[in-house]
């Protein structure tokens, strides 16, 4: 398969470049900083400059023309501000959908986050509730297109090794973390699964093999 990852050089990202290009898919990443392309052909990926703030949707369709698949990886980022979490991370999934149905691209999955889709508690810090409408927003998007898609919101975000072990499925499921590595692994994984076409699905840390669990969903 030949796979488009937007925000390509964040650290899921990364390791989802490493996972998919280890079985023999190729793997263009979007990243805006060219200095950040040696990382990303150290994964065995392809760094395509695209800066999704600036450049034309033309731009963005030229580089998911004739691909298998999309994964939306991209976010502003710790210490950015409410406005970019919706230029990001929903003008940027927008942005990626758009492109996807005008070059016939049907595969799309969506990373988002446990909390989208509901309201913010009371008194939530102003970045984080923009950050959880921004998904939220997103994921509505998404679910209005004619695409094959699948939404994908882990749990908190640890870097301890993964171990591939994960509990998954439709919300809610309880909230716990969980490894960047299993969250790839897992994406790799949901890319190829046409049983989570459609779907929206909760991913934490478990006891489920991660094709076990991708398998299991209905």
């Amino acid at each position: 398969m030949r796979i488009v990852i937007a925000g390509g050089h964040g650290k899921i990202a990364l390791l989802l470049a490493q996972a998919l290009t280890r079985r023999g898919d190729h793997v263009h990443a979007l990243i805006r900083d060219p200095g950040q392309a040696a990382d990303i052909t150290a994964t065995g990926g392809v760094p395509v400059i695209y800066d999704m703030e600036r450049d034309t949707p033309a731009d963005l369709a030229a580089a998911v023309a004739g691909s298998d698949a999309v994964v939306f990886a991209a976010g502003a980022g710790a210490g950015s501000g409410a406005a970019r979490k919706y230029t990001v991370d929903l003008n940027g999934s927008v942005q990626l959908a758009d492109a996807a149905e005008r070059t016939g691209v049907a595969r799309f999955v969506q990373i988002s986050t446990m909390g989208a889709g509901s309201r913010p508690a009371p008194g939530t810090d102003e970045v984080w509730a923009a950050y959880l409408d921004a998904k939220t927003r997103a994921e509505d998007d998404l679910r209005t297109r004619a695409l094959a898609w699948t939404i994908l919101r882990p749990g908190q975000l640890t870097d301890a090794e993964g171990n591939g072990l994960i509990t998954l499925g439709p919300p809610p499921i309880p909230r716990d973390s969980i490894p960047r590595a299993d969250v790839a692994a897992t994406l790799a994984s949901v890319l190829l699964a046409d049983n989570t076409f459609q779907r929206t699905l909760e991913l934490v840390s478990g006891t489920v093999p991660i094709e076990s669990a991708v398998a299991a969903i209905q």
